[in-house]
């Protein structure tokens, strides 16, 4: 991504997840962490001890915001576009039914030249970023909860992202702990570090611990060394199936 482009995603406040590797992460490391999740509590149970998950650890390691006001938890196509203006409308066809695929390469191939083609970087980015890594779903297709973010865009670096994420993550890990889907909707890469970086430092002083956002100090050699770990001696039992999935670089 240019320079350019790379100060705008800063100013939108998601410069920390510019820190996040392209990594292979094991399938059954995350399923694990999303079993050892109690929800009702919202505590991550592990060897280490329980790590409570809220919106600031979420902010915390990934760099967002994670105060403000909260995005609506639910959000339903016709519900949505109903309570949209007329040039919104425009937006809201223009970006229905993307893939991926096509708002990647409609990130990397806009211009920030004028204040308009900004705008619709801006829109494109948090469609992206949304889908490819904070609120990602097995749909390969946007969904309501992606859009609604993009038709209020004054202050939008100063919504409550970590909600945004711990809210649909838990959606996620319910729906899967009451087996209603095989696979886990939401940001597990997020619960990953917590719990990284939280056991890692279990016991430190505050002087002692690294810096934030988390995901800054783990460099891709040492996330790939902590899940060989994790999977050889803490989390992963040797009947498991080892799967893998690849998480985009961000930024």
């Amino acid at each position: 991504m240019a320079e350019e482009k790379k100060a705008i995603v800063r100013d939108l406040g998601f410069g920390g997840l510019m820190h996040v590797p392209p990594l292979r992460v094991d399938h059954q490391l995350l399923r694990e962490l999303a079993n050892n999740f109690k929800l009702g509590e919202n505590k991550l149970k592990t060897g280490y001890g329980s790590f409570q998950i809220t919106p600031k650890t979420i902010g915390d390691a990934l760099g967002i915001n994670a105060t403000g006001n909260l995005f609506p938890e639910k959000v339903e196509y016709k519900q949505l576009y109903k309570q949209l203006s007329d040039d919104d409308k425009i937006i809201y066809r223009r970006f229905q039914g993307k893939t991926l695929k096509s708002l990647t390469d409609e990130m990397m191939e806009i211009g920030v030249g004028s204040e308009e083609e900004r705008l619709m970087f801006k829109r494109i980015f948090i469609l992206y970023i949304q889908m490819a890594f904070l609120l990602p779903t097995t749909i390969n297709k946007i969904s309501p909860v992606h859009l609604a973010p993009i038709f209020k865009m004054d202050g939008i670096s100063e919504r409550n992202w970590g909600a945004h994420v711990l809210t649909f993550l838990i959606k996620g890990i319910t729906d899967y702990q009451d087996k209603k889907k095989k696979a886990i909707d939401g940001c597990l890469f997020a619960l990953m570090i917590i719990y990284f970086h939280l056991s890692e430092n279990k016991g430190k002083k505050r002087a002692e611990r690294p810096p934030k956002p988390w995901i800054a100090n783990w460099t891709k050699e040492k996330l790939v060394e902590r899940m060989t770990a994790e999977k050889e001696e803490i989390l992963v039992s040797k009947h498991n199936m080892l799967l893998l999935f690849y998480l985009p670089e961000c930024c």
